[in-house]
């Protein structure tokens, strides 16, 4: 059972913790949608990150949408993948060294993206994780 009850409004699990507040859900779900989406990186590519992320960043029911699969990584998934789990590690404080090795395999754009997937997806599974968001939720709807 979640921490609080689902709101009347979303039409997720997730969106319905998240509307008790409406503008609140609307504004987080269409910067979700726009940060999914394909841009200066593949939804795809994304995708393996929310999943890299997901197995640590504690929210049940994001891990239960999938690991990440290294068959379908390439060598800008492989590189933005390692980069998801040295943020994991240091908590957001990216060695230089780092960030210069990911300078090679991205540009600035893709790493301000990169950058802006990783932080909205971990506060996306952080609030998972404090609402005690479970798999299971998905069948009350």
């Amino acid at each position: 059972m979640t921490t609080i009850n689902f709101a009347p409004i979303g039409d997720t699990p997730f969106q319905k913790l998240l509307g008790h507040n409406s503008e609140i859900m609307r504004q987080w779900t269409s910067l979700g949608e726009t940060l999914e989406a394909d841009g200066a990186l593949s939804a795809e590519l994304k995708e393996q990150i929310r999943r890299t992320l997901a197995q640590e960043n504690g929210c049940e029911y994001c891990k239960a949408k999938g690991k990440p699969d290294p068959a379908e990584f390439d060598e800008k998934t492989s590189l933005a993948a390692g980069f998801a789990e040295v943020f994991l590690k240091h908590k957001g404080s990216i060695p230089e060294p780092v960030f210069d090795v990911v300078k090679k395999g991205f540009t600035e754009k893709e790493i301000s993206e990169l950058c802006a997937f990783i932080c909205f997806s971990t506060a996306s599974q952080f609030f998972g994780a404090m609402m005690a968001l479970k798999p299971s939720e998905e069948k009350g709807l």
